[in-house]
């Protein structure tokens, strides 16, 4: 999923105390979460809006590995469209869905077929890094803007690509805001850090090395698709470290954090944004108790209205990067309203964007990076993911 351009704060809003445990040996308290901001852009606007039928895209995995990340995105920018055309009548946008199954051989293909169908004008996507690299050039070949929730590979806004906007912090944010947490508030001297092979692993286990030192006293590499860990774990078992950082996906992550438990190591378990879904919480069984998220997304606990309409639609709670596509389905749907009717005017529209969403202020340099960022953490309690603290 993630060098960011432009001076990044890793403390968009102030973490405060509350009745709440940091669990583990983090001695910091439970951050609060945020509330929305009160001049937060909403999808539906002031239900003036006057348009010919258009359309926007949502491209990512739905069926795919992983999918339950592209579902949360999905649900996400679903439920900005539908509250937008509920409120405009004569305005409706139609959201077209693309199954890439978040791989960089599928992707391409999908791609072309979303730039090839004219009424659609914004993408909502890609949501994984290498499927992005594997396509994005063919977005900014058609001038189509596509803005990404969730794709953090540092290299992805130094393509020169002009369509690509990124609506979070990348892994030269994470990857740094990881190693102060775990050397910080989990206090391990001795860190393993263990990569998956994709485009996202590759680059957020680069950024946390570097940012990590000699603190890092062991390292490995696993395959996407792998299920049988014994190699990797005998050697974090070798080493003893306090903490394991796992640069990847859910879909290995989970057993890996099971055959290590099933092992014996008690050092404690981080994942970053790509691990954080409740997939690994069920895949990842008793091991999943001794585990911890970075992510550079906001938890959505006081996002009051929008958790509320998420989970009336849905049928479940925003999971990661719900309300980061809300917001920049918003954005597109803003873009809309507004009068602008083809690509280029939808893209200059995004170029030039200076607002507040729920999440975050949206505002973009000439690369597609937002000019701060934040990034929490996270950790299991009674079986579910729940915030920890935000990292300053």
């Amino acid at each position: 999923m993630l060098a960011a351009a432009g001076v990044i704060s890793l403390s968009a809003c102030a973490a405060r105390d509350n009745s709440g445990s940091g669990g583990g040996d983090s001695s910091a308290p439970q951050a609060a979460a945020p509330s929305a901001a009160a001049d937060a852009a909403d999808p539906a606007g002031d239900g003036k809006a006057q348009c010919a039928p258009t359309s926007i895209a949502y491209a990512g995995t739905i069926n795919g590995a992983n999918a339950a990340l592209g579902q949360n995105i999905l649900n996400g920018a679903k439920l900005a469209v539908d509250q937008h055309n509920a409120a405009n009548k004569g305005c409706q946008v139609k959201l077209e869905q693309f199954d890439t199954e978040g791989t960089p051989d599928k992707a391409p293909g999908i791609v072309t077929q979303i730039v090839n169908t004219p009424s659609i004008i914004g993408v909502v996507g890609l949501p994984f890094s290498g499927e992005s690299k594997a396509a994005g050039n063919i977005f900014n070949s058609a001038g189509l803007v596509s803005v990404t929730p969730s794709a953090t590979n540092p290299s992805l806004s130094q393509n020169g690509w002009k369509t690509f906007f990124r609506g979070l912090g990348n892994d030269n944010v994470q990857g740094p805001a990881a190693a102060k947490f775990i050397t910080g508030e989990l206090k391990a001297g001795k860190v393993c850090v263990i990569q998956d092979d994709s485009d996202y692993g590759v680059g957020l286990a680069t950024a946390i090395t570097q940012a990590l030192g000699s603190k890092v006293t062991c390292n490995d590499k696993v395959k996407t698709k792998q299920t049988d860990f014994s190699a990797v774990v005998n050697k974090v078992k070798s080493a003893a470290p306090d903490a394991v950082f796992y640069s990847g996906y859910y879909q290995e992550a989970a057993p890996f954090a099971q055959q290590l438990n099933d092992a014996g190591v008690t050092a404690k378990f981080v994942g970053p944004d790509g691990v954080k879904d409740d997939e690994f919480v069920k895949g990842a069984g008793d091991a999943a108790a001794n585990a911890y998220f970075t992510c550079p997304c906001v938890p959505a606990d006081q996002f009051t209205k929008f958790t509320d309409a998420y989970k009336a639609a849905a049928g479940k709670d925003p999971g990661t990067y719900s309300p980061e596509a809300y917001d920049l389905a918003t954005i597109l749907l803003k873009g809309i309203d507004s009068g602008k009717k083809d690509r280029a005017g939808l893209l200059d529209f995004v170029k030039t964007y200076d607002g507040q969403g729920i999440t975050k202020h949206f505002k973009w340099d000439d690369k597609g990076e937002l000019a701060s960022s934040t990034v929490w953490t996270y950790k299991v309690e009674g079986g579910k993911i729940v915030r920890n603290t935000e990292i300053k």
